[in-house]
């Protein structure tokens, strides 16, 4: 159900509802507050809440609340009417309980029911859905349609769609503002990461609807589902099932899933929006196969706990968390997502087939959770690491390019909330 209340009173019941917003400022701060405009005018003037202010009530503002009810946008109508002074040009609140009463939504018409109401409303989850439209190659709306329906009967849902002008950090930190209880990312990796990196350290548990090309995050906490991922990733949430994973800090950037020097950062720079709406997940296939021809060689000074090693690399990567199919940071065989450390993969190869070669070695390694024995492969766990290269590399955090190397990476443990199936 929708996260909205809506709010109507009469005018000698205004003062009430001022005084009733007041005393639950706490609980409404949660919900989207949609009211009639004498009355919204009010309470936003006593509270600093912010509120949604249609027509007045003589000029249809009541009518209007009743199509928001009418289009599943309303969770609870509190209409405070004066039965014994209501004057003629006032709302009916006839209408309006016909209205809730067809759509099942509770409406308080007194203090009394209110009260009930808002006490009901305080034990009951708010969720926030931040939802990338352009994320995937399917139906944005229908995509949308299906996950309101399957989580509305568990949550109060407030719906963010990302745009070009609001990305989905800012988002994030709305609801976080907002005192959301739950916060949703719908999207691919990057709508992923952009709003798991608001959520670090704030206990507000993340749930994560993979609708991206790779879902490596999703992947990687075994909530992606090929078959039928928005569902599963929904039957997840409902389910509330958490548990509380590492992230991570490259420089000034936050990060869940890994950060990729050399190769990695160049593969995904070729494989843009373009070819990801073009071939999908074989977007990655097709820039990796063309970056290994073009990958060279570059000297590496990796220092950990003031000692410096030096090699030369074609690609370094470090994981926070990482899937199997994130073959370049697999050199230890498994990456734990909740061990408190960083795994640190280095590959080498002078030819495409020493790369291939080494490519099926780490994917043979992540399959049986063991480590690499691939005399191009190395890897190494530790909490926190500086990098530098000659020359200077680009550097990719969770899917996005933020500059070039030199860059620190630090493990922040047990630091986000995560929903994930019970058997992990």
């Amino acid at each position: 159900m929708s996260a909205t209340i809506a709010l109507i009173a009469h005018d000698r019941k205004k003062d009430d509802m001022v005084a009733f917003v007041k005393r639950h400022q706490l609980v409404f701060a949660r919900y989207r507050l949609i009211a009639t405009g004498t009355t919204g005018q009010r309470i936003q003037d006593a509270t600093g809440l912010i509120l949604q202010r249609m027509l007045s009530g003589p000029l249809g503002g009541d009518a209007q609340i009743a199509a928001a009810v009418a289009e599943g946008e309303v969770c609870a109508v509190f209409f405070f009417i004066d039965p014994l002074n209501a004057q003629p040009h006032e709302p009916d609140i006839r209408a309006l309980l016909r209205i809730c009463e067809v759509y099942d939504v509770a409406i308080a018409p007194n203090l009394a029911t209110g009260e009930l109401i808002v006490d009901a409303l305080a034990r009951t989850r708010v969720a926030h859905l931040i939802f990338n439209p352009v994320a995937g190659q399917g139906s944005a709306d229908n995509d949308l349609t299906l996950i309101q329906g399957l989580l509305s009967p568990y949550f109060h849902l407030q719906v963010h769609q990302t745009t070009p002008e609001q990305s989905a950090a800012e988002l994030t930190q709305e609801a976080i503002a907002s005192q959301a209880d739950i916060v949703i990312a719908s999207g691919g990796d990057g709508t992923v990461s952009a709003v798991a990196s608001r959520l670090i350290s704030t206990d507000i548990p993340l749930g994560v609807i993979p609708r991206g090309t790779a879902n490596a995050f999703g992947q990687a906490l075994g909530i992606a589902n090929a078959m039928m991922p928005i569902r599963t990733a929904c039957h997840i949430i409902a389910e509330g099932h958490t548990q509380t994973i590492d992230a991570a800090r490259c420089n000034d950037t936050p990060m869940v899933l890994l950060a990729g020097i050399g190769f990695e950062a160049e593969m995904v720079e070729k494989a843009d929006r373009a070819l990801k709406d073009q071939w999908g997940v074989l977007a990655y296939l097709m820039a990796g196969w063309q970056q290994l021809d073009e990958q060279e060689l570059f000297d590496a000074a990796i220092e950990i706990d003031d000692e410096v090693y030096r090699m030369e690399v074609g690609a370094i990567t470090v994981a926070n968390a990482a899937p199997p199919t994130s073959v370049f940071a697999q050199g230890s065989g498994e990456v734990v997502y909740d061990d408190g450390l960083l795994n640190v993969t280095l590959a080498k190869a002078d030819t495409k087939l020493q790369a291939v070669t080494a490519m099926l070695n780490t994917l043979g390694a992540a399959l049986i959770n063991s480590p690499t024995n691939h005399e191009n492969i190395h890897y190494l766990c530790t909490r926190q690491l500086k990098i530098a290269t000659n020359p200077p590399q680009k550097v990719v955090v969770d899917g996005e390019i933020i500059g070039m190397t030199p860059v620190e990476v630090e493990c922040i443990p047990k630091a986000l909330t995560v929903f994930v199936p019970k058997s992990t």
